[in-house]
């Protein structure tokens, strides 16, 4: 069921790529590389898809949204899998789960049509 509108998603895009690239230093693991740059490639990765994508936020809007969901959802499993892709579950692994679920849950409760 896809209940969320996109010019939410947008807020939420923007919001959630800032706090993925604050999560090091929020929650405690900037001192774990692996751990540290993952949430700060998949913020970065979040906002530079949200300036780019085709609704009410984005500046550029050349990106379908659909294409942007798809995103979503593949950043959302990669980042909640990745404490153990890439070997930091034993020092940290609930921020990158919980927004990782988050992510992946935005993906897939947002309409795929902007009301632009």
């Amino acid at each position: 069921m896809r209940f969320i509108p996109t010019k939410i998603h947008g807020i939420l895009d923007y919001v959630s790529g800032g706090l993925f690239m604050a999560s090091p230093w929020l929650f405690g693991f900037a001192d774990k590389p692996a751990a540290k740059w993952v949430p700060l490639a998949a913020g970065g990765a979040a906002l530079g898809s949200s300036l780019f994508t085709d609704y009410e936020l984005g500046a550029v809007r050349k990106l379908p949204m659909t294409t942007h969901l798809t995103l979503d959802v593949a950043e959302g499993a990669l980042l909640a899998a990745s404490p153990w892709l890439f070997g930091f579950a034993k020092k940290t692994y609930l921020p990158h789960v919980l927004l990782g679920a988050f992510a992946l849950g935005a993906g897939l409760m947002t309409q795929k049509t902007p009301k632009h």
